[in-house]
């Protein structure tokens, strides 16, 4: 099984509001979903992205792999950057 940081859609149309969530890269983009890691509304100005640093990073250290989108939304809030320094011991 395979681990997804991606996004889930929600909203009406050509209102769109996203969950960041985990879920397994079989599962439908608005389906099962394992956890929920946070929120992202592109519609307001900036851009909302409320996410679990904690979670987001315990999921990352698991081996989770996060979409291009979410990627570029995890080194803006400088969640990527702390995943990738070296833990000192």
């Amino acid at each position: 099984m395979s681990v997804k940081i991606r996004l889930a859609r929600g909203g009406a149309k050509k209102k769109p509001f996203y969950q960041v969530v985990v879920a397994d890269e079989r599962c439908p983009r608005d389906g099962r979903f394992i956890e929920n890691l946070g929120q992202y509304d592109p519609k307001q100005n900036p851009p909302m992205v409320n996410l679990k640093e904690d979670l987001t990073l315990e999921w990352l250290r698991k081996g989770a792999q996060p979409t291009e989108t979410v990627r570029r939304l995890l080194r803006q809030n400088g969640i990527w950057s702390q995943f990738k320094q070296p833990k000192n011991v």
